[in-house]
């Protein structure tokens, strides 16, 4: 039988890649089916709708507002798979708008009447009694109404400046004049300040009755315009650009430039409007022009506004028989009852898997450090904190104040934390400590200690190197891991990459390490080779890793390169990938599948065969241009054959094997979910690891 050849197209073919934008769009729509699934609790569901709001948020804040500024600035070139700026922004508004139907299709068809069933319920005000409205005419009076500034539009009075995520009321009003009836416009804004969700007295026994701020508003626009006629009111809601754009040249003092940046972000130009569907056209046109905004990105919903604002009742104190089981972190038995964890490390590498085992071993190892006499020196990078009372920067703190060595790198364009890393870096310097400001041009994101101790047998240094932040909160929501040593060649390694950072030292290579933007690249991509080579010579071949997103174009094309070569591939990606699987004689054994659980999957996991003697790493980094070239990251081996096993075979591989929560890519670019095969026992990797660590 003669069989035609397939054409194999070339590794740059715009076909090969899938747009990073309508990717990120997809993992939001794996956060949405969470939410969907009705056998899941009813507040988590609600949880994840909450997650998609304020996911959708900073994709437009960020994304959308990033393709807004190529199309001023009239950028001709396509991204990887052949789109122009304009022709994404026309790509996610058609792909978005499904998904947000399906959203308010399930909160008003699903997820409300099930709160309702519990007692939650969200009423309007016109359907309350007398006493009522009533009570709550008092609130309004009270609370409400002094806080409240009516803003007319006319040729006297330009459009008010409506600033970013904020909720505003566009009412229109009508004033009998001598010359006829005149139609007004105002705007109302929603303080942010009062809750959103406002209680209700006199709601049954056991039930709890809220009704929405605007619709309270709403209800009482005549106190603010007396004299007219309210005609109707609708809910406006404005995101901005809150990108930051810092020039090398005007950054001297980086402190002072993210400080006015921070200042302008609440300024930053429109790049979405949401409006009530019932607006009628004119309205929104008048809007749309106001705020220089074309159809495109405008979004009419039909329901709630601002669905990031659920996080008041998913929080909601009381109702636990609707949530997940509560679970408390374990501590490793190496790790019970030990007081001296310098000691724990020097007997050996230690390995942490967050959540599910506890924090609380970071923090002991920061405080230790702090207060120990021998200990010389501590320096350390930050890139997200725990906000103002963060057990780790205070142990900073004692330590400058116990007259150690502390320095510390801190990043201040950590995005949306800026400020709360302002706060520490100046307590910081108070103390004593020598703070780093990191680059202009590149954010520090890798995440690791060095503590440096005098020993009876001389200087040693322990060091601890994370894949997540250090952020005692977040480590209860994200999964990370955390290595501890005192490994010399570690500990070289990792000194000099802090000389790198608070001086003018100039690696261009480490030992063991992959540090970006340095040699993370070429090492990554040079690995990926060799394992080419490895499959075409016979030898034992193969390339597993867990990451956040795959983005970056040259490494996609080295891993079709290796797919090429018959390496089999099996890629954990949680979010954005532009890697088309699947395509006959370019990715062919390549395999990649999204986790979207209770869980966040945050943690970085690479493995290559290596012919046998395999390479493992634990990495802050993404597989993304900007954590590859405009960040500071970092990639640590695993060096103890015994924990990089217990990494490759107890956490790699059961997450790659997940069929319960997994959805893997399709060679068109969709998910589909993983269900157990007949006979097959479901494997959802997270129960999994949450059931071993409480049999601890």
């Amino acid at each position: 039988m003669i069989t035609t050849p397939v054409e194999v197209p070339g590794l740059d073919d715009p076909a090969l890649y899938f747009s990073r934008e309508l990717s990120w769009l997809s993992f939001n729509e794996r956060v949405l089916e969470e939410a969907l699934d009705p056998s899941a609790a009813l507040f988590e569901r609600l949880k994840f709708v909450a997650i998609f709001g304020s996911n959708l948020d900073e994709f437009f804040m960020i994304r959308v507002a990033g393709l807004k500024q190529q199309i001023d600035a009239q950028v001709l070139k396509r991204s990887d798979d052949g789109r122009a700026p304009a022709e994404h922004l026309l790509a996610i508004s058609s792909q978005l708008r499904g998904s947000l139907e399906l959203q308010q299709r399930l909160l008003r068809e699903q997820l409300f009447p099930e709160l309702e069933s519990v007692g939650i319920v969200i009423k309007a005000v016109a359907d309350l009694d007398e006493e009522q409205q009533a009570s709550l005419e008092r609130t309004f009076d009270d609370r409400v109404f002094p806080v409240l500034t009516p803003l007319a539009v006319d040729g006297a009075h330009p459009f008010p400046y409506i600033s970013n995520l904020s909720l505003s009321l566009g009412v229109e009003l009508e004033e009998v004049t001598p010359e006829g009836v005149q139609i007004h416009f105002a705007r109302v804004k929603i303080p942010p300040t009062l809750p959103r969700f406002v209680p209700v007295d006199g709601a049954p026994e056991g039930c709890r009755w809220f009704v929405l701020l605007e619709d309270l508003i709403a209800h009482h626009l005549d106190a603010l315009f007396p004299g007219m006629e309210v005609r109707e009111s609708y809910l406006i809601r404005v995101t901005r650009d809150a990108d930051f754009d810092l020039q090398e040249d005007e950054a001297g003092d980086l402190l002072a430039a993210i400080e006015s940046e921070l200042q302008k972000r609440r300024f930053g130009e429109p790049v979405r409007l949401e409006i009530d569907r019932s607006m009628p056209e004119y309205l929104r046109d008048f809007l749309l022009r106001a705020l220089d905004l074309s159809e495109v990105d405008c979004y009419a919903v039909d329901g709630m506004i601002g669905l990031s604002d659920l996080w008041s009742i998913v929080n909601l104190p009381g109702y636990d028989a609707y949530r997940d089981p509560p679970f408390t972190p374990a501590t490793p038995k190496r790790l019970i009852g030990v007081t001296d964890l310098f000691a724990a490390i020097a007997d050996g590498d230690l390995l942490l898997a967050h959540p599910y085992e506890s924090f609380d071993p970071v923090v002991q190892f920061i405080e230790q450090a702090a207060e120990d006499d021998r200990v010389l020196a501590i320096k350390m990078t930050l890139y997200r904190t725990s906000g103002t009372n963060s057990p780790i920067v205070r142990a900073l703190l004692t330590a400058a104040e116990n007259e150690k060595q502390v320095a510390v790198v801190i990043e201040l364009k950590a995005r949306f934390d800026e400020e709360n890393n302002i706060e520490w870096a100046r307590r910081l310097e108070r103390a004593g400590a020598h703070v780093v400001y990191g680059y202009t041009d590149i954010k520090t994101h890798a995440k690791v200690t060095l503590v440096v101790r005098d020993e009876e047998a001389g200087i040693r240094r322990y060091i601890h190197v994370g894949t997540g932040n250090y952020n005692e909160k977040t480590s209860r929501l994200y999964t990370d891991l955390s290595l501890f040593s005192a490994r010399p060649e570690l500990g070289t390694d990792v000194a000099q990459l802090f000389n790198a950072l608070t001086g003018f030292a100039k690696i261009t290579d480490y030992e063991d390490l992959l540090v970006a933007p340095v040699t993370m690249r070429r090492e990554l991509i040079a690995f990926i080779d060799r394992e080419a080579e490895h499959a075409r010579a016979g030898r034992p071949a193969a390339i597993r890793a867990k990451v956040n997103a795959i983005t970056d174009a040259e490494m996609v094309r080295a891993l079709y390169r290796a797919s090429q070569a018959g390496v089999p591939i099996d890629l954990s990606v949680r979010g954005m990938c532009i890697l088309r699987p699947g395509v006959p004689g370019v990715s062919e054994t390549i395999r990649v599948r999204s986790i979207v659980g209770r869980l966040l999957e945050h943690s970085r996991i690479f493995e290559f065969a290596n012919g046998g003697e395999r390479q493992l790493y634990l990495s802050s980094a993404d597989w993304m241009g900007r954590n590859l070239d405009r960040r500071v990251e970092l990639a640590v081996p695993v060096l103890d054959p015994m924990l990089a096993e217990t990494i490759a075979s107890n956490i790699l591989s059961v997450t790659l094997a997940d069929n319960c929560k997994s959805r893997e890519l399709q060679a068109d670019g969709t998910y589909v979910r993983c269900r157990p095969a007949a006979g097959e026992p479901p494997i959802d990797s997270q129960q999994i690891f949450l059931k071993r660590a409480q049999a601890l």
